[in-house]
């Protein structure tokens, strides 16, 4: 018989509606038993791609001994990491202070005020050496609640008062430019200059420290931060981290050198890693980094972007049982579906092998240019191309008639932002309308289903048809800073009038005048036994790093100072930590490169034709780091309706009846220009 899972919203959730797990989800029904019946909660964390957790599911949660130990001592708690970031973030830090490192499964053991007391990650069906059993855990916890419960108290005490303290914002010193040196140095230190990365294995893409370093670059002139990222990045599109046949980016590979990934898709990974790979082309107009951005981007819009236009969260790694089964070959299977000759061509240049490079199959990837295995085969490198092409979709095609990893078609805004804003970029700088498009349908998407302008209230997440959970500070600010970008990209009104609105909830929801920074959560959402507040950038940016941009952005084309002062205090709130751990601030190290960089505005007047497109194409081509993008279109704007509140549009019109840039610097604006030689002219000799 099904659970109370069964009637959750949540893939995740609804994967162990079938467990004998007594299982509750979040919320008032499950923490008024554990207080009634003075029973410890047991709160297992994690979400559906996530390779483990079903590990753990099939190992303890199926058991049926394992599932009385549980329901006799414990209420059951599951939550989903991505429905309840909050949630996840608080016990997260909880579990790192108590066992030093952290991860998914998370499982947490609660008092009923819901004060964590003991908790880890996974654990196994049968002890392994310095790893107790599951059931050696829930055992135990059981009789430390029974018979030692002072202990149980004073530690969780203990426990709660070191949350608070971490909670609480950082010292009020001032993040400069010296900040950003020490963090480059840092990450050229750990750089590993043979296969990209920093540091040994398991390597994540970490897109947001790739986007700093190309940033850095761009600002200084230094060529070892370009290096850095570009030889990352070119690794990472030739390991097995990626889906040579289907597009995207697997989550992180075990090794060193990029090969073995762990084989779940995320919709955050792939976007943000898009606009890495866009940035990188944009600096260097490598057509190998272009066309990495448009195979990413592809892969977004075929396999994760929902009929409504949104986007959903996540590919599986599993399928039939196992992890990866999906994406390997074996030779045989590569020859049964090109013939022998063309299989063999097609295995020396992706490195498959009779023996198999991951449990006697193969992980496709490309252990030497294509170039020079073009040379090897004494085929030129064109027809090469041509038919490693024709190979690719038929191995696609065949690939397409297996059982396919399952797909978390949960809609979440913060990720949807992250997407929004690569289709925006990539569509401006590409000259690629179908992207615009996808931008605005999503964009659409969001305001219409998520959004209640009136209530200025913007919900989490979005699934069958049902909206739910209020938002998070980087829902608000992520999409704020796409609409931000599909404006600049398209000049209409509505993506900034949108996007200033969310900037406004973000200084009235989630700042606190008595501490001088932004809370992760709204000021009247659920109360949890202490505030979020993370300022770290992990595998996507923060909360804070994307209010800091938001507010920046906005203040910039509004000349808000109030704004633009808020930014520099979240930054500054920071300044002591990101000297410290500078690698794990890579987003808000990128809003600190603008602080420290002059305020470039940049103003477009046009029409929707193609003569306005190729301005918009050069200043995005051309801008310098950091600019803010604006404008408007003819049909929308007569000169003397610029927005309220807008200042950087006020008096900015067409140029003769032609379209135009105005190029600005601290709002101070340049004569206009009307061809994209001379837009790149102007912001050329900014740069300079």
């Amino acid at each position: 018989m099904p659970n109370r899972l069964a009637n959750e919203s949540s893939p995740y959730l609804r994967q162990h509606a079938e467990n004998p797990v007594d299982w509750y989800p979040w919320g008032d029904e499950a923490l008024s038993r554990a207080s009634s019946e003075d029973r410890p909660i047991l709160l297992s964390v994690g979400y559906s791609s996530c390779h483990w957790c079903h590990v753990m599911e099939a190992e303890s949660f199926e058991d049926r001994a394992t599932a009385e130990l549980m329901n006799q001592s414990f209420v059951n708690v599951k939550v989903d990491r991505e429905e309840r970031p909050d949630i996840d973030q608080v016990y997260m830090k909880a579990v790192q202070a108590m066992t030093g490192r952290g991860g998914w499964p998370m499982t947490v053991f609660l008092t009923p005020e819901r004060v964590p007391f003991f908790g880890g990650t996974y654990y196994p069906p049968e002890p392994r050496p310095g790893i107790p059993s599951f059931r050696q855990v829930l055992e135990a916890v059981n009789d430390a609640w029974k018979n030692r419960r002072e202990d149980v108290a004073a530690g969780s005490a203990r426990l709660l008062e070191a949350l608070r303290r971490t909670a609480a914002p950082g010292g009020r010193g001032s993040a400069g430019s010296q900040t950003l040196d020490r963090t480059a140095q840092t990450l050229g230190n750990q750089f590993d200059a043979t296969h990209g990365g920093f540091g040994d294995a398991p390597k994540f893409p970490q897109p947001v420290t790739l986007d700093f370093l190309l940033r850095y670059h761009r600002r200084t002139g230094d060529p070892k931060a370009l290096e850095m990222a570009v030889l990352t990045l070119r690794r990472m599109a030739a390991g097995g981290v990626r889906d040579h046949l289907g597009g995207g980016f697997h989550r992180y590979s075990v090794d060193a050198r990029w090969l073995v990934p762990h084989f779940e898709k995320m919709l955050y990974d792939n976007a943000l890693l898009a606009e890495a790979y866009l940035e990188a082309y944009r600096l260097t107009d490598s057509d190998d980094l272009r066309e990495v951005c448009i195979d990413t981007l592809d892969y977004l819009s075929t396999d994760l972007r929902s009929p409504e236009g949104g986007f959903y969260a996540a590919r599986d790694a599993d399928s039939e049982g196992e992890e990866g089964r999906y994406y390997v070959w074996s030779r045989r299977e590569i020859d049964d579906v090109l013939g022998a000759e063309e299989g063999r061509l097609f295995a020396n240049v992706y490195g498959a092998t009779e023996r198999g490079n991951f449990e006697g199959r193969n992980i496709l990837h490309l252990p030497v240019a294509v170039d020079v295995k073009a040379t090897e085969a004494g085929v030129g490198q064109t027809e090469l191309e041509r038919r490693l092409r024709r190979a690719r979709t038929r191995l696609l095609e065949s690939r397409a008639e297996r059982d396919a990893p399952f797909r978390d078609e949960k809609t979440i805004v913060s990720w949807n932002g992250l997407a929004i804003r690569a289709f925006a970029d990539a569509g401006a700088l590409l000259g690629r309308q179908d992207y615009l498009d996808t931008a605005r349908r999503a964009a659409d998407f969001l305001l219409t289903e998520l959004w209640a302008p009136e209530e200025g209230l913007l919900l989490h997440s979005w699934i069958d048809g049902i909206a739910g959970g209020h938002g998070f500070l980087d829902d608000y600010a992520s999409l704020g800073n796409a609409l931000l970008t599909l404006h600049g990209a398209t000049l209409q009104y509505r993506w900034l009038d949108a996007a200033v609105a969310l900037c406004d909830q973000v200084v009235e929801r989630f700042w606190d005048d008595s501490v001088g920074t932004v809370f992760d959560t709204a000021s009247d959402s659920e109360a949890l036994i202490v505030r979020p507040r993370e300022p770290m950038d992990n595998p996507t940016p923060s909360g804070p790093s994307l209010a800091a941009e938001l507010m920046l952005r906005v203040g910039r084309i509004t000349a808000d100072a109030r704004l633009s002062d808020r930014a520099r205090a979240i930054v500054d709130h920071e300044a002591d930590a990101l000297m410290r751990f500078g690698p794990a601030f890579g987003r808000m190290l990128v809003v600190l490169e603008s602080l420290e960089s002059p305020s470039t505005e940049i103003v477009v007047v046009g029409r929707d034709d193609d003569r306005t497109r190729e301005l918009i194409r050069a200043v995005h081509d051309a801008a310098p780091a950091g600019a803010v993008i604006a404008g408007s279109m003819a049909a929308e704007a007569r000169g003397d309706d610029a927005r309220p509140g807008v200042a950087l549009l006020r008096d900015r019109t067409l140029v003769d009846g032609a379209p135009g840039v105005y190029v600005c610097r601290d709002h101070a604006c340049r004569l206009p220009v009307t061809e994209p030689a001379a837009v790149r002219e102007e912001l050329a000799a900014l740069s300079s």
